[in-house]
């Protein structure tokens, strides 16, 4: 028996990197997955590669009627909604004193805003499911500052403050809500880093190395299953030691 089986889970950003890596390891433990992003062909194509497991649909996370259609999408193909995870995410880089507001608010509309209009938007659904698990994907940037990340470490700092007050709120109905706070994820997103950044990257983490997708789908998946029945509240690091301290090159 799977760790999910009979569950459905709507996992956005769910084309590629993370999301992507989600959506597997939810379907090799018996879960039906909806992937909401807004790259149409690769989350096709995912959907495709996973066949009846799963449907694609296209989610721009900052649009409250996108996520009405996606609950509306899950409970049509698979009669219910049991977990949601709140992957999609962007980046922007920029100083505190020359960052355009516009670019601001960007990242702060599909980070912030994105993951509370999935939270509000899934909550009738979980209910009527008889409970179930959110996971908000945050970062390490949301426990700590970065230069020239404000927007992000901004975003990603208030996903963990929601993650905590929704658990309050919603664990009377049996849904935990919990978030994960991934490190350097080797991703599209960290593809852009300079060698130079790369490599003292990897001569200062405790792990020398940066992280798999398929090692932040593990604590998702963790927290979505049965496994973490008394977890809620909570955020969970993945970052091969960032955040403990950085090694002396």
């Amino acid at each position: 028996m799977g760790k999910l089986d009979g569950r459905v889970a709507l996992i956005t950003g769910g084309a590629r990197g993370q999301g992507a890596a989600a959506a597997r390891a939810f379907v090799a433990e018996g879960a039906k997955v909806v992937l909401g992003d807004i790259l149409d062909d690769p989350g096709k194509r995912l959907a495709d590669e996973l066949g009846d497991a799963a449907t694609y649909v296209h989610l721009d996370v900052r649009r409250a009627e996108d996520w009405t259609a996606a609950v509306a999408a899950a409970k049509a193909a698979y009669g219910k909604l049991d977990a949601l995870v709140n992957n999609a995410g962007v980046v922007d880089i920029g100083s505190v004193e020359e960052m355009a507001p516009e670019a601001f608010m960007q990242v702060v509309e599909v980070n912030q805003l994105g993951v509370f209009l999935g939270m509000q938007a899934v909550v009738p659904a979980l209910r009527e499911a008889g409970g179930g698990s959110i996971v908000n994907i945050s970062s390490v940037d949301g426990l700590m500052g970065l230069k020239y990340l404000s927007a992000y470490c901004a975003s990603k700092f208030a996903v963990v403050g929601m993650t905590k007050v929704a658990a309050m709120e919603l664990g009377p109905d049996g849904i935990r809500v919990n978030a994960v706070c991934p490190g350097v994820i080797r991703t599209e997103m960290t593809e852009d880093l300079h060698e130079m950044q790369v490599k003292w990257l990897h001569r200062t983490l405790p792990l020398r190395r940066f992280g798999e997708a398929d090692e932040t789908a593990s604590v998702v998946l963790f927290l979505t299953s049965d496994d973490s029945s008394y977890v809620t509240g909570t955020e969970v690091v993945v970052d091969g030691g960032w955040i403990a301290g950085h090694l002396t090159p």
